[in-house]
């Protein structure tokens, strides 16, 4: 896979980023753009997990809210959604809102 290919898989569900850093780990060149970009996809899938224990606790203790933070959890979606737009136009670009505090965080990428 080209690394156009592989930081666009890394924004598809756990296990395609997994195979994209597998991908990029036996690589000879490591490239910045693939690495940005793992690290952007595993951030969002991090602050996915955040979010759905969050919700989860906040609609057990009051029900009523649960149409309410229920489109919360729409936020990681979108996040993976900017994330594969930015990848395909090779651009290492970060997510919005939680994009700039995954920059630079998870050292084994680099």
């Amino acid at each position: 896979m080209n690394n156009k290919t592989t930081a666009i898989v890394s924004y598809i569900t756990i296990i395609g980023w997994l195979i994209a850093y597998f991908s990029y780990k036996n690589r000879a060149e490591k490239d910045a753009y693939l690495s940005y970009h793992l690290e952007q996809s595993l951030g969002v899938f991090i602050f996915s997990i955040v979010i759905s224990v969050i919700t989860g606790i906040i609609i057990f203790i009051i029900p009523s809210l649960s149409g309410v933070f229920s489109l919360l959890s729409l936020a990681p979606l979108i996040l993976l959604v900017l994330g594969i737009i930015n990848a395909a136009n090779e651009v290492a670009k970060p997510v919005p809102v939680i994009g700039s505090f995954f920059e630079k965080k998870f050292s084994f990428l680099h």
